[in-house]
Formats: structure tokens, C-alpha cells, sequence
């Protein structure tokens, strides 16, 4: 609930003032992941909003149920070494879905995630100096970013081309 203060421009002598709602300790969590079509040249980001949570192996249970319903084909899922994703609920899982492979980055290679370049772009772009009043209003304006976001080849092409992997498509 607490904003992420950015430079911005305004007129001179007026200073903007971002007002906040102190001791306020409720969040959106958010798990995501960008997907790469190799057949139809065509990126995703599937997202889930999870309200006062932390994500923990369950969300990352259900999230991974959640994109195996929406893509076609063999899956390679490649993340990074949250601790969610490395519990022992999570490591069995694959094993009964044939149409799934885990990946993990090296420790600490954020630049290596498109998804990291994607919360990046929401968080300092989209989101920046907005103090919510109530967790509906933080709720509605992630909502609202993440969806435009999802709808902009571009922008999703230029998260994986940032990462810098040899990714052919």
C-alpha cells in the first residue's frame, strides 16, 4: 500500500504530495509468468492476483495447473530460486505431468527473468506515486496496468530481448 516514489514533473512551485495511509500493512501478491509461442510468434503474460497473501508453494501450484489449462504442447517452465518454487510440493509435482520441464536459473539473476523486467515496468512505470486509499483501489490499478501490459507485443517482446537469453523464435 505504500507507494513507490518516483521523480516526476510538475509545475514549478508546486511539489506534489503523495498522502498515505501510515501502519497499513495489507498487499496484492502477484505471480506471473511470460510465455513464448515458437509457433505462433506470440508472447503471453499470465498473471494471478492474490489478496493479503504471500506466495507460497500452493499459489505456485495452483498458478502452474492455471497455465498448463492455457497453453498448448510441452511447457519449459525457467525461474528463478524463490523458495516457493523449490518446496517439496512443487518439486513432486512435475513428475505426473509428462507435458511439463523445470528449469532454474543461476542464484540471483534477476536480469536473466523476463517477469522481473515485467513487475519492474508495473511497479516503477505504471504504479509509480500512486497512493491507494483502500486495498479495491490498489487492487482495480494493478489489475488495470498488468492488462494493459498484456496487450502490447512490444513491450513483452522487449522484456525477453532485455534478459538477453539466446531464446529462438
Amino acid at each position: 500500500m505504500h507507494p513507490v516514489v518516483r521523480r516526476t514533473w510538475a509545475p514549478r512551485g508546486r511539489t506534489p504530495v503523495l498522502r498515505q495511509r501510515t501502519r497499513h500493512h495489507r498487499k496484492v501478491s502477484t505471480i506471473g509468468g511470460i510465455s513464448i509461442s515458437l509457433h505462433r510468434r506470440r508472447l503471453g503474460w499470465y498473471l494471478q492476483f492474490h489478496t493479503d497473501q504471500a506466495i507460497r508453494q500452493e499459489q505456485v501450484l495452483v498458478f502452474l495447473r492455471y497455465w498448463l489449462a492455457h497453453l498448448r504442447g510441452h511447457v519449459i517452465v525457467v525461474w528463478d530460486r524463490l523458495g516457493a518454487h523449490r518446496g517439496s510440493l512443487v518439486r513432486r509435482y512435475p513428475r505426473g505431468q509428462r507435458r511439463l520441464t523445470l528449469e532454474e536459473l543461476p542464484p540471483y539473476a534477476p536480469e536473466l527473468h523476463p517477469n522481473e523486467y515485467g513487475w519492474s515496468h508495473l511497479k516503477y512505470g505504471a504504479l509509480a506515486n500512486f497512493a491507494p486509499r483502500h486495498l479495491d483501489e490498489l487492487e482495480d490499478r494493478v489489475f488495470l496496468a498488468a492488462h494493459q501490459a498484456r496487450t502490447r507485443q512490444a513491450l513483452l517482446r522487449s522484456f525477453v530481448h532485455a534478459t538477453r537469453l539466446p531464446i529462438r523464435r
